[in-house]
């Protein structure tokens, strides 16, 4: 950090803290920088293909085979299929999906740049010096542990300032920090149509054939067992007396 703050001196260059809460607003002035390094982008590709949806949940097969369990997909995310934006209840199984990410990271320096100016009034080497601002207020400020200042084209420390020594301070900081922009994308395509047959195969047609009529069954070989032998029985002693009488008759003439 000292080297930093040295190269940065042009008349006399004072590193500095606020020592005590004082407005600087008026006093001393602040510029913001930042410098962008070059950006490193990575990109990542995944498939899977949709198994089920269930309400806001998705199951995906992905590519290694493992199944992905996507819960409460949010209402407004988006799938672009055959240029059209779909949501999740438009997802059907059999769907093939493809979702790109892409992570830039870009390194940036934040540059802080103070100045003030002011007449010497107090300084009490090597921690502080006190100084007279335009506005005639005396503000103190901090001296950083083996400062060097350019005095009049002479390096000197805190011990060469003087009362009275007309100085210009300047105080940089330097902040590297990283800024992350992820994006991520995701397409599909619908599932294959069923294959036409070839033309040279012909196509199966379903007809109706009528039932078989209901085969003759076969005469019985034996009178079925419906009556008695009752009937017989009482023609028999019928007969047996009509053959009385007429012999009877036969005697008596």
């Amino acid at each position: 950090m000292n080297s930093i703050i040295s190269k940065a001196f042009t008349a006399i260059t004072l590193a500095f803290g606020v020592c005590c809460c004082l407005s600087l607003n008026a006093q001393v002035q602040t510029q913001t920088s930042t410098q962008a390094g070059v950006p490193i982008t990575e990109i990542s590709v995944e498939k899977g293909e949709v198994v089920s949806v269930n309400g806001n949940d998705l199951v995906v097969k992905m590519a290694d085979g493992s199944l992905r369990h996507i819960a409460n997909v949010a209402e407004s995310a988006r799938v672009t299929v055959d240029g059209q934006q779909l949501g999740i209840h438009d997802l059907k199984p059999g769907m093939k999906l493809q979702r790109t990410i892409s992570v830039t990271t870009t390194p940036q320096t934040i540059t802080t740049v103070q100045s003030v100016t002011g007449t010497v009034w107090h300084v009490n080497p090597p921690r502080s010096v006190i100084l007279t601002m335009e506005n005639g207020e005396n503000q103190q400020f901090k001296i950083p542990q083996g400062q060097k200042f350019n005095v009049e084209g002479q390096m000197v420390d805190a011990w060469g300032l003087k009362k009275g020594m007309k100085v210009s301070a300047t105080k940089i900081v330097e902040v590297p920090q990283t800024v992350v922009d992820r994006q991520a994308k995701v397409t599909g395509t619908m599932p294959p149509a069923p294959a036409a047959p070839a033309a040279d195969q012909p196509i199966l047609i379903a007809e109706s054939t009528p039932a078989p009529a209901p085969a003759a069954e076969p005469a019985p070989t034996h009178l079925p067992k419906t009556g008695s032998a009752v009937p017989f029985i009482g023609l028999a002693g019928l007969l047996c007396m009509c053959s009385a009488l007429a012999i009877r008759t036969l005697l008596r003439s």
